[in-house]
């Protein structure tokens, strides 16, 4: 190996890694920044070059919100951005793509994680949940509409802020220590019984069940809302996602 190539092959170390895809930005005429939750370095960034929207077999049909992927990452010692060497589908969708109350969820709880994990911020317990959740939303026939509300409440466990002790009839959830109480010593940073409840039900119910929680829209904003309040005391930035709007206008 003559020196340039060794140089070039020690500057760059490659990598097999999964990843769900958070966000993209067009960059330049060919190429793509994708920001993804990966299984290796968590929240990552990563330059694809060569990207052709329109051509046949091109990159791009993979890298839809929440899409997952297994590929081989290139880390240079001379980049702040990794690359992407190949990228091929690793969970097949067969309702989020075409399933528009879907897609929306997908939008959704990419932008989320995007606005709420830091880069290379990495936990398992979060890859794991999130994988989960994609593979779970795509097979889940009934409880569509209140998948966002499931996803949110349990979220909060491998962010390191779900509740902390045993849900009782009537309590309060008080959002500072993450308490069910039997009375809320500051209403403005507690959840009302009838969230409280909802917290409750939705950390306790298997996905598969989702359909027989049952919530009118009214009760859907409300909960939303509560939950956006309760976030928002650990993680200011979930008030800066945008399709939390168009959540509480379809759903």
């Amino acid at each position: 190996m003559d020196r340039p190539h060794a140089v070039a092959a020690m500057a760059m170390k490659s990598y097999k890694a999964r990843g769900i895809v958070l966000a993209t930005l067009k960059y330049g005429e060919k190429g793509v920044i994708v920001h993804m939750l990966t299984d290796v370095y968590g929240r990552q960034s990563y330059m694809i070059q060569g990207v052709k929207p329109s051509s046949k077999g091109s990159k791009m049909a993979l890298l839809q919100p929440m899409f997952a992927v297994e590929f081989e990452g290139l880390q240079s010692m001379k980049m702040s951005m990794h690359r992407v060497r190949d990228m091929v589908p690793a969970m097949v969708l067969h309702t989020v793509p075409f399933d528009v109350r879907k897609s929306t969820m997908a939008l959704f709880m990419a932008e989320v994680l995007y606005r709420l994990l830091h880069d290379n911020e990495t936990s398992d317990d979060i890859f794991d949940f999130v994988w989960g959740s994609v593979a779970a939303l795509d097979v889940l026939e009934e409880g569509i509409s209140n998948f966002h509300l499931w996803f949110l409440a349990n979220l909060s466990r491998p962010l390191g802020f779900s509740p902390d002790n045993e849900y009782v009839d009537g309590a309060w959830f008080d959002i500072r220590d993450g308490h069910f109480m039997p009375h809320a010593l500051i209403p403005s940073c507690a959840l009302d019984p009838q969230n409280a409840r909802l917290l409750h039900d939705m950390l306790e119910c298997d996905v598969r069940y989702l359909g027989e929680v049952g919530l009118n829209r009214a009760q859907r904003v409300e909960f939303l809302e509560a939950m956006l309040k309760y976030y928002s005391y650990h993680l200011d930035s979930i008030r800066s996602v945008e399709s939390i709007r168009i959540l509480q206008e379809v759903f």
